[in-house]
């Protein structure tokens, strides 16, 4: 006898009655204000309250947590920055200025006051702007030096007596560096006087530069005696030559090698001109020899006197009297 096939019962994946349906198949229970309220009856689950209960995040910001365990935030370049202005939140700290990348100074405000500047050199207060001057010459060949700066007493005078020192014994060799030079010592005396009115140094982050000796102390000082001689020189040389040229310029002509006065002429001696006329240097020589040029055939006593055409006058030195002119007639 067959045994009769059981009677369909339940599908043995179904899930049980009054319990909610799972898996992927499950129907998705709606959200929002339309979803269905769990019953807070007897038999409704509770929220535990107490010590224990929950903390729920408050809105809008969660809470972030204090004490030893709290996360720490970064510090350095990396560290997040808070927002500045408007946006800022309230009681957040003033943010700090900003600084220039890379070590770089910031830029002054343009209308910030300008503290007082200290010395270049050694960072001395008080300090003065300047500039000092030289100059050098070699031939044909110039050149102009500068220093300009901020100085202090010790360090403006340092400088200045270093190169109007140098000035001293480079800066003559040239012709236009003569005039140059002592122009460029005279400028100098501007930036001197302001060293000299400052107060002692003091404050610098280093020495300040030695003077050293006054200017006028100085083993280059001499050297300006040297072309000052030189000049000096060349003017007793020029006066000279002028005085000897005006001597002989003035001196009479004279007859005859070796005499220091002019021969007085008779009538009928026959002389020589050695100069070119107008110029006159007259020497007596032989009527028959062929050095005779000239002779004196007459003298003129009065002014209404003249020569004959043709003929020259003899300067008043070749008279006996210094004050009669003699006749010069060719001869040939």
């Amino acid at each position: 006898m067959a045994t009769p096939p059981p009677p369909h019962g339940p599908h043995p994946y179904t899930q049980p009655p009054g319990q909610p349906q799972m898996g992927p198949y499950a129907p998705q229970q709606p959200a929002g204000p339309y979803a269905p309220q769990q019953p807070a009856g007897p038999y409704g689950q509770q929220q535990p309250t107490g010590p224990y209960a929950p903390q729920q995040p408050a809105a809008p910001y969660a809470q972030q947590p204090a004490g030893p365990y709290a996360p720490q935030q970064p510090a350095g370049p990396y560290a997040p920055q808070q927002p500045a202005g408007p946006y800022a939140p309230p009681g957040s700290p003033a943010p700090a200025p900003a600084q220039a990348p890379y070590g770089y100074p910031q830029q002054p405000h343009p209308h910030a006051q300008p503290g007082p500047v200290g010395c270049q050199f050694c960072g001395a207060q008080p300090a003065v702007q300047a500039t000092v001057r030289g100059h050098q010459g070699i031939l044909y060949v110039m050149r102009f030096l500068s220093r300009s700066g901020v100085f202090c007493r010790s360090c403006g005078l340092a400088t200045y007596r270093e190169m109007s020192a140098k000035t001293l014994w480079q800066g003559w060799w040239s012709p236009l560096s003569v005039v140059i030079t002592p122009i460029t010592l005279l400028v100098n005396l501007g930036p001197r006087s302001r060293f000299h009115a400052l107060a002692a140094p003091v404050g610098g982050f280093r020495p300040s530069l030695d003077p050293g000796k006054p200017l006028l102390r100085r083993p280059e000082t001499l050297l300006i005696l040297i072309p000052l001689a030189l000049l000096a020189l060349a003017l007793t040389v020029l006066f000279v030559i002028g005085l000897f040229a005006d001597d002989s310029s003035s001196e009479p002509l004279t007859t005859g090698a070796g005499q220091g006065k002019a021969q007085a002429l008779a009538v009928g001696d026959c002389v020589r001109n050695d100069a070119d006329w107008p110029d006159q240097d007259l020497r007596t020589v032989d009527c028959g020899s062929a050095d005779a040029q000239y002779k004196v055939s007459r003298r003129l006593d009065s002014p209404e006197q003249h020569c004959a055409g043709g003929d020259y006058l003899a300067a008043l030195e070749y008279s006996p009297d210094g004050a009669t002119t003699s006749c010069l007639t060719p001869v040939r």
